[in-house]
């Protein structure tokens, strides 16, 4: 039996939200070098021409229009680069002409959407057919929905579209692409990070392509925004799942695949026909399998990630955080110098009157291990000025030298022009173990969404990656083996007021994570008024996550993006 082959790129990219013109430039890149590793066809992620998610901008008219004009300035362009026998697959935003406004239905009708790119000119569009609606997504609040497929023909292999979310759905385009006998389904995605995801995504790509009964190919972006990561994991896998080639998570790059389908004579005929004349043969390349990330490798480059992009596309010079000799804030140093290089990052150790020897010492040894900025101001004056004239103690007295913390920083920010980073953890986030206007000030939040047991564990991890490298390990062994404490009053320990974290962070996770109720939890073993008590401080504590900074999302319910709770509600679980 003859063969059809085509030779196939994936563009695994970083796009920056809003920036039309750096995007077609990046797309015109990796087009170029396409063309040059003798690619026929080019697939680039969900809506690369404008980033993702555009949440509310896809309402504006005036930012459609310039995503449509863009795009078809963009044809021309790539015809110019030489890219013009290229078959270029680019997401963008676009609306659709052809619906009425309808009450309930987003104004002006836009529409997530797939163009096919050929010989300078847009010859079609894939609509996205199913919007999700849950955890960071909020699409059928932005977009419409399409309802028809789209199979086209170029150089005789039949090549079938879907966008993301289509392919999660039973049902849904993946049963239209079986009727239609495509040879190959090109899925296009915006698919965000979330710890331990990627052998989920290679289980739905192989169960979908033998649905389908097609080879599938899968891309995704790179990059962050705002809270969000993407990670590449772009891959093919063929009809009977087999998986062909995967992309390198993390990584901006092109993935060269080439492909072979029987030729056959087809019963139903495509949508678009770009060219029926199969291509002569060539000398066919091995394509890679990249070895996948362990959990707590994925999980670092995933903040490095989201720190990076957001301090870059923020267009930040250098980032400050107090360094207290604890290793929350140890952590955040060293993600921050991972990210960034210790030459932009400036640390600034804050002792008060009950910061301990050990905790100032390790701070400034973390400071010396990494190369990073590190100056000391001692906050004890500051402090007895306010507590004497206002005459505070016990509770009130502790928050005043968070505060003052937090606006010393945020003062050095103003003078200095850095991005002040937050230090706090998932844990002590839930249970409202943090200060507002204290040391929950800043502008972003690298941890935000990792709980206290990982960032040790990632502590361990990064020093280890150090001596495995011959380097000197960033993180004080004293500030991973030490007691934690907010060091507010002698002798204190978060013991004092919250469970072991090893306990703490199995409830949090039955609670956040799985939405148990309070009655499953103490079922799993733990005591009923321990359980009633955390859940109460959990609640209780929803108005200061609503004024925390944005932090890197990396578990499936991350505070802000995906957990969305009302601040005053007089619903209680019960014990």
């Amino acid at each position: 039996m003859s063969e059809l082959p085509i030779r196939l790129a994936l563009a695994q990219i970083n796009p920056t939200l809003g920036d039309l013109l750096g995007n077609s430039r990046l797309i015109r890149t990796y087009a170029a070098h396409a063309k040059v590793a003798g690619a026929h066809l080019v697939a680039f992620p969900e809506m690369v021409l404008t980033g993702y998610p555009v949440e509310d901008l896809a309402l504006r008219a005036s930012f459609r229009r310039a995503s449509v004009d863009r795009l078809t300035e963009l044809a021309g362009e790539l015809a110019e680069d030489g890219c013009g026998e290229l078959l270029i697959i680019i997401g963008y935003l676009d609306q659709d002409n052809s619906l009425e406004d309808q009450l309930g239905r987003p104004s002006g009708a836009p529409v997530n959407a797939a163009a096919i790119i050929f010989q300078g000119r847009v010859l079609g569009r894939y609509i996205k057919h199913h919007l999700p609606n849950y955890g960071v997504f909020d699409e059928y609040r932005n977009f419409v929905p399409g309802n028809a497929r789209l199979v086209l023909r170029f150089h005789g292999v039949d090549v079938a579209l879907a966008i993301c979310e289509d392919l999660w759905q039973d049902g849904g385009p993946v049963s239209k692409v079986r009727e239609a006998n495509a040879d190959i389904l090109v899925v296009i995605n915006g698919s965000p990070f979330e710890a331990e995801k990627d052998d989920v995504r290679l289980d739905l790509c192989q169960r979908r392509a033998r649905e389908a009964d097609c080879t599938l190919a899968y891309v995704n972006m790179t990059g962050g925004q705002d809270e969000l990561v993407f990670d590449g994991d772009s891959m093919v896998v063929d009809r009977q799942g087999t998986l062909l080639a995967r992309a390198p998570q993390f990584a901006d790059g092109l993935m060269v695949v080439d492909l072979l389908f029987p030729m056959v004579t087809k019963s139903i005929e495509p949508d678009l026909v770009i060219s029926s004349a199969a291509l002569p043969p060539f000398s066919p390349i091995v394509a890679g399998i990249a070895t996948r990330l362990e959990p707590l490798a994925e999980i670092w480059s995933a903040l490095v990630v989201g720190l990076r992009d957001y301090v870059e596309k923020n267009h930040f010079n250098s980032v400050m955080f107090g360094l207290s000799g604890g290793i929350d804030s140890a952590v955040v140093a060293a993600l921050a110098s991972d990210a960034l290089g210790a030459e932009r990052v400036y640390a600034v150790s804050l002792p008060s009157a009950y910061s301990s020897k050990h905790s100032r010492e390790d701070a400034a040894l973390l400071a010396l291990n990494t190369g990073i900025h590190y100056r000391v101001i001692p906050i004890e004056p500051m402090v007895e000025t306010f507590v004497g004239n206002l005459g505070l103690r016990g509770l009130a007295e502790e928050n005043v030298q968070a505060r003052v913390r937090g606006t010393t920083l945020m003062a050095l920010s103003n003078q200095e022009g850095h991005l002040i980073l937050a230090t706090g953890n998932k844990s002590e986030l839930a249970v409202g173990y943090s200060t507002i206007y204290g040391d929950a000030v800043g502008g972003f939040a690298p941890i935000k969404d990792v709980s206290k047991t990982i960032v040790w564990a990632l502590a361990r991890w990064r020093n280890a990656q150090a001596l495995i490298a011959n380097e000197v390990p960033p993180i004080p062994q004293s500030s991973i083996d030490k007691a934690p404490s907010a060091e507010l009053r002698p002798g204190q320990l978060d013991t004092d007021s919250l469970p072991p974290y090893d306990i703490l962070d199995q409830i949090l996770d039955a609670y956040v994570e799985g939405d148990r109720s309070a009655s499953q939890v103490a079922d799993l073993g733990f005591e009923p008024s321990l359980v009633d008590r955390i859940f109460r401080m959990v609640d209780a504590a929803e108005y200061k996550r609503r004024q925390y900074p944005p932090g890197t999302k990396i578990s499936s319910r991350a505070f802000g993006r995906d957990r969305r709770l009302p601040i005053t509600s007089a619903w209680r679980e019960e014990k």
